[in-house]
């Protein structure tokens, strides 16, 4: 198997523009008033040091950098998001799979994280639902059952397998957006969406998958490769 990188660019998620936007009129009005209002110019000066810290935090936190990975094995299963690995194991799913046994590979999202997710395989989506549900820490195994979530059902481009990923809202989340929509063709360096703050990514694999990461590793979303699906 090969993959080559590209040097990564920075910029701002389009998911990010309207909060930004209404952040800094929201931060300059603020800022404004003190300087008129304050008589002493050491509150003017901490209050910009703040506005200009929190800016900073929500700037970082939509950035979307460009990552593009190119691989001559359909079958290679790539991170759909930023984390750390926090579940690898067997799972009986039934939202898609009636039940059967599945391989669930689960990255947890920190605040930190780039929030934005891309699809792990190549292939044809095939089901999308959004479910509302809780907004427990996304970092718990209830998580995957009881809180707001968004199922993406995927069928492999040679039309061997399947896989459901599932966008999971965590405990400060309170949007998951979605891209995909039925029948529509996915690839590899396309995002399937984003989830605002802290949240987690599922992946339902084969149970014949070969899995390539371990628990407590850290993953980069449409990077690192995760699994390679049976031929």
């Amino acid at each position: 198997m090969k993959r080559r990188h590209f040097k990564p660019h920075i910029k701002v998620h389009k998911e990010g523009y309207a909060i930004l936007f209404s952040l800094l009129a929201l931060l300059v009005t603020l800022n404004i008033l003190i300087y008129l209002q304050s008589p002493a110019r050491i509150f003017v000066i901490i209050d910009l040091l703040t506005s200009i810290a929190a800016f900073s935090f929500f700037l970082y936190f939509f950035r979307s950098p460009t990552r593009n990975i190119y691989v001559d094995d359909d079958n290679l299963v790539i991170a759909p998001a930023d984390g750390r690995i926090v579940v690898i194991e067997p799972t009986e799913e039934y939202e898609c799979f009636g039940g059967e046994k599945r391989i669930q590979v689960s990255i947890f999202m920190s605040v930190l994280s780039v929030h934005a997710n891309w699809y792990p395989i190549f292939g044809k989506v095939k089901y999308v639902k959004h479910h509302n549900g809780r907004h427990m820490s996304a970092y718990l195994p209830k998580s995957s059952q009881e809180n707001e979530m968004t199922s993406v059902f995927i069928e492999s481009v040679s039309k061997k397998h399947t896989i459901l990923v599932r966008q999971i809202a965590g405990a400060l989340a309170r949007r998951i957006v979605t891209y995909a929509a039925v029948n529509h063709d996915c690839h590899l360096n396309e995002h399937l969406g984003f989830i605002k703050f802290g949240s987690r990514v599922d992946i339902f694999l084969p149970m014949d998958t070969e899995i390539f990461v371990t628990l407590g590793e850290k993953t980069r979303g449409n990077e690192t490769i995760i699994a390679r699906l049976s031929d």
